[in-house]
């Protein structure tokens, strides 16, 4: 299976609403690598690396996200993966 990175910045009502802390658990569950912070303009950013059908589906997720979440957009550039380990959330 060939292992991808995709890199997402979601866009609308995602901080304050549990959006890191689902993103991190939903990872962790389908069992991809990375990374999600808060951004200062009120997006959410994320890395995902994998395997390329496992990363696809934190993509797909990233459009519904937390429960409490408002998604209005996905943004996401995909890349070669750089070999992260474990999924954390960043400040």
């Amino acid at each position: 299976m060939s292992e991808t990175r995709a890199h997402v910045f979601v866009s609308g009502r995602v901080q304050g609403v549990a959006y890191r802390a689902n993103t991190r658990d939903t990872a962790r569950e389908i069992g991809v690598d990375g990374w999600v912070p808060n951004l200062d303009d009120g997006r959410v950013e994320a890395v995902f690396e994998g395997g390329e059908e496992s990363v696809e589906r934190m993509v797909e997720w990233c459009y519904d996200g937390s429960p409490a979440a408002t998604v209005e957009n996905v943004d996401v550039e995909y890349d070669d993966p750089e070999g992260l380990s474990g999924f954390e959330v960043r400040r």
